[in-house]
């Protein structure tokens, strides 16, 4: 068993894990609104064809999952991370770039007594990440 991240997007989710896809080298599995059967969509009146119901990405051996939240509500991320570790130095700063790309860097990667590179960040869609190398840094 592994546990699976679940962001939830205000509309956006399309546009954040296309963008995700680019960055980790794979496009995500979308289903939208539009793609449920038909009794079910008669449950769900106003909500827009083209609202993402479901969306998966591997990154590595892992998934990330989002939905768009049809009702609006979702929070702001908080008090949880979505983490990745890295293979070299190069690639974690090339995906700590592109995520922190219009977003908001809380820690720049820098060397830690765990790994070679750490960092933290908020992304332009609001997912905060934590991102660093595998390494046996010593």
């Amino acid at each position: 068993m592994q546990p699976i991240p679940y962001l939830f997007f205000n509309g956006n989710c399309r546009e954040a894990m296309t963008h995700y896809g680019m960055i980790f080298g794979k496009g995500p599995e979308i289903m939208s609104f539009e793609d449920m059967p038909e009794a079910d969509r008669a449950s769900m009146p106003g909500v827009p064809d083209d609202a993402v119901m479901h969306a998966g990405l591997a990154i590595g051996d892992g998934w990330l999952f989002a939905s768009d939240d049809t009702t609006g509500d979702t929070p702001q991320m908080a008090g949880c991370n979505v983490c990745v570790s890295l293979a070299g130095d190069d690639e974690t700063r090339r995906v700590f770039d592109a995520l922190a790309d219009g977003g908001d860097v809380r820690m720049p990667l820098s060397p830690m007594f765990w790994t070679s590179l750490f960092g933290t960040l908020t992304d332009k869609f609001g997912t905060r990440w934590m991102i660093m190398a595998d390494s046996d840094y010593q």
